[in-house]
């Protein structure tokens, strides 16, 4: 997959096109439908397939004490746009000038002129332009004028019946029920950073562990033990047990952290930008009366952990 951050570093790679646009915060089970929609199209019409996303919320422009959660993180966004096999991705930055655009020049501008948009796929909800002002109609207008078609999406639904968004998987994340979460993705929910020096307690205890720096992206779900795996830099997947919490039972305050003791060792971390997988919730953070007893807990999640990701420790 082309990935660009400007339109003069895109050129005329991917002219003419099919794009999709959104902030695809999630690349949830929705986002990827739209994905999937232009690839479709493009092949079916011999044109290429484009994701036009943002380096950030437009909230953060206006209103950034309202930005909701990231949930994936930039560069992580990226990476699984570029799973869905989609020809390019063009992350433009979220400045004012592209903030005060209308809707007839950023369409003008962007899709035409930069993209050579043949065919633009939204959901039904989309709005563009300076303050939002355009929407699907808006699209449809400026798509006669311009000599693209428009494609709107319904919404999708889970199994359950629940309209798919960015919103339905930050309140699973949040209330630790990752499980659900990673059935309205598509996929595991997954945290990425570097991984850095702790208190190094779990090696005291026997269970060495790798800590997340505090600026990992992604969402961090409710405090909490989790099953999962943690991706080393080269692929590696590793099954592990993972914390998510201040860690109450050790004396003084720190930061809410995530770290994985993984159950095969996996050699020198420190460095490394690794992904950490939460599968699922096993159980709340605890204060336990002693060291002694958080130690047998910690042996008791291992075995419920392996068991729960079908492996051996």
């Amino acid at each position: 997959m082309i990935v660009a951050h400007s339109l003069a570093e895109l050129g005329d790679r991917v002219r003419p096109s099919v794009v999709t646009i959104g902030k695809f915060n999630a690349v949830h089970r929705g986002h990827t439908e739209m994905i999937g929609r232009a690839r479709q199209i493009a092949k079916e019409r011999e044109l290429h397939s484009v994701v036009v996303t943002f380096d950030r919320h437009p909230a953060s422009l206006f209103a950034p004490e309202s930005v909701p959660a990231d949930i994936t993180g930039a560069n992580r966004r990226v990476e699984l746009i570029g799973q869905t096999g989609v020809d390019a991705c063009l992350v433009l930055p979220f400045t004012d000038e592209l903030a005060n655009l209308s809707p007839a020049d950023f369409v003008s501008h962007i899709l035409i002129e930069g993209l050579g948009a043949k065919c633009v796929i939204v959901g039904k909800d989309f709005r563009f332009g300076h303050r939002a002002e355009g929407d699907v109609d808006t699209l449809r207008e400026l798509g006669t004028i311009h000599g693209f078609d428009v494609v709107v999406l319904d919404d999708v639904t889970d199994e359950s019946g629940d309209r798919i968004s960015s919103s339905l998987v930050r309140r699973f994340i949040i209330s630790g029920d990752v499980k659900t979460a990673a059935r309205v993705l598509g996929r595991t929910h997954a945290m990425q950073g570097e991984v850095v020096h702790g208190e190094a307690k779990g090696r005291e205890f026997g269970y060495p562990t790798a800590n997340l720096s505090g600026n990992a992206t992604g969402m961090m779900p409710a405090d909490g033990v989790y099953a999962g795996w943690l991706i080393a830099a080269d692929g590696t997947r590793y099954p592990a047990a993972i914390s998510v919490g201040t860690n109450p039972t050790i004396e003084g305050e720190r930061d809410r952290v995530v770290e994985a003791h993984c159950f095969v060792p996996p050699g020198d971390l420190y460095g490394q930008i690794v992904v950490i997988e939460f599968v699922d919730y096993i159980r709340g953070m605890l204060k336990f009366d002693s060291l002694d007893d958080l130690i047998w807990q910690m042996g008791k999640d291992v075995e419920t952990i392996a068991a729960r990701l079908g492996v051996s420790v």
